[in-house]
């Protein structure tokens, strides 16, 4: 299979360019979520539904995020220049645009806001982007390190700290969520998002994880498990999952490393 995309990128060279196209469409679609959001500000009344499209589109571009490093191996295109453009673009999307997504969101719901309340709004933001922009920061000195393939990334990927946002925004809306408390929790969730990105707990790595389900029967088992979840229960569902990972994983890690402890004691 790899001879034969060799054999053809040979014969097309332009094929080399497809990686860097879907980690453009990346970010142009975390541009597109920032600009989205700010419409909330042409509507009088409070619109969830216009964060809850924000949510969709950032969501959208994790399929762009996860196709560009596939294409850059089918391609024999992989680069350190892809490597910096990824998280350049991944900085746009899942760091920036999330962050305009829960400050411009509480504004909104909560109204006038005191001095003091709209900036520790905006601290607690910028927890977040600090957070993501130091996770691909260090996730590119690795990179320009000799790799090494590992199951897990120390700290939470910034993929999976955006769809926490999202998945809370889009079961806000679907369950009609009083605004005041949405517009409470929210910043603060971002916060410790931000430093669970940063924190050395260690996170699955969930596209190895899905590509080896097809070769192991209990992993396919439960990705089946999960899309009916998500089919029936939908947004709930999804929330749940999310959540589930962003908060099970350090628990995991914590367990673990105690009984690697106990065991060496």
């Amino acid at each position: 299979m790899k001879e034969h995309f060799k054999q053809l990128v040979a014969r097309n060279p332009w094929l080399r360019f497809v990686p860097n196209s879907l980690t453009l469409c990346n970010s142009l679609c975390g541009f597109a979520a920032i600009l989205y959001t700010l419409r909330a500000y042409e509507s009088p009344e409070v619109d969830i539904g216009i964060f809850a499209v924000s949510a969709w589109v950032i969501l959208f571009a994790m399929i762009f995020d996860a196709l560009d490093g596939f294409a850059a191996r089918i391609f024999n295109a992989a680069s350190m220049h892809g490597v910096q453009m990824d998280s350049l673009a991944d900085m746009v999307t899942f760091g920036v645009a999330p962050a305009t997504l829960v400050a411009i969101l509480t504004h909104k719901l909560r109204g006038t806001l005191m001095p003091n309340q709209e900036l520790m709004i905006y601290l607690l933001c910028s927890v977040y982007i600090g957070g993501a922009a130091l996770r691909l920061a260090t996730y590119n000195v690795h990179a320009m390190q000799a790799p090494k393939e590992s199951n897990f990334f120390s700290g939470m990927p910034s993929p999976g700290a955006a769809a926490a946002i999202c998945s809370l925004v889009m079961f806000a809306q679907s369950e009609n969520i009083p605004a005041s408390r949405l517009a409470f929790w929210l910043p603060i969730y971002a916060a410790v998002l931000g430093l669970l990105m940063v924190s050395p707990f260690r996170y699955f790595h969930f596209g190895k994880w899905m590509q080896s389900a097809g070769r192991n029967r209990k992993r396919l088992l439960m990705v089946i498990v999960l899309l009916v979840l998500i089919f029936f229960f939908r947004s709930a569902a999804f929330a749940g999952l999310i959540t589930l990972y962003v908060l099970g994983n350090p628990l995991w890690d914590i367990v673990s490393r105690l009984r690697k402890k106990t065991a060496d004691a």
